[in-house]
């Protein structure tokens, strides 16, 4: 077998989404002083917790911030613009990104993006992490009209790409989205764990730093 392309989540794969967030939330609640009347450590400990690793839309984490803080002369419809639009400007990559990223297009290796989410939104955030020039594709769900993890958003991909499933990995850091609907498509399904003390058993290999997956790709394309 020989690896032709990485299909790669963004959120919490590439994007180190936990940490960019902390920073966003801190800035804004320095930003809107009606959100000062809260402690600071408590608004950005719920709003983290409201977030849910970014499974709850933000519509929704305002409204509920509000409501709990007693917060007054303030709508979470600004909270909610201000979020769209500024959040871009927080974004960080996890450590080894561009280097990985590097190092594999220079092995003539396709790279594609595969994200759930707003289109324009989860764009602005990809963009912000400087690797847009070293993707071939980029399918976002809005975009799409296709979400993970139907699999025809991974054919749609590998389509694009011009490879075939038993010729690409993909990388991504969900269990039901990333991992085990990349591989019912036939991909070999890399889990980006973010927490040492969980585990996907039905991953084909695990990485917690973006740097292995170099490795990764040479062990699969020698037929380990």
């Amino acid at each position: 077998m020989i690896i032709q392309a990485v299909l790669f989540d963004l959120d919490g794969t590439l994007l180190d989404r936990d940490s960019s967030l902390l920073m966003f939330a801190r800035e804004q609640y320095h930003r809107y002083s009606p959100l000062q009347i809260v402690n600071e450590e408590a608004f950005i400990e719920r709003f983290i917790e409201l977030d849910n690793h970014g499974s709850v839309w933000k519509d929704q984490v305002y409204q509920q911030l509000i409501h709990e803080f007693s917060i007054q002369n303030l709508d979470w419809t600004a909270l909610l613009e201000d979020y769209i639009s500024n959040f871009h400007k927080h974004c960080t990559g996890f450590p080894n990104l561009l280097n990985m990223l590097t190092t594999l297009k220079k092995q003539d290796i396709k790279l594609a993006l595969v994200s759930n989410g707003y289109g324009q939104f989860q764009y602005d955030n990809f963009k912000a992490l400087h690797i847009a020039h070293l993707f071939d594709e980029v399918l976002i769900s809005e975009w799409e009209g296709l979400r993970k993890p139907d699999p025809a958003i991974f054919m749609r991909a590998l389509t694009k790409l011009g490879v075939s499933a038993e010729n690409a990995l993909f990388v991504g850091d969900h269990p039901d989205n990333d991992i085990r609907a990349s591989r019912n498509v036939g991909m070999k399904a890399i889990w980006k764990r973010n927490d040492p003390r969980e585990a996907i058993t039905e991953a084909d290999a695990v990485i917690d730093d973006l740097g292995e997956l170099v490795n990764v790709v040479k062990l699969f394309s020698a037929g380990d």
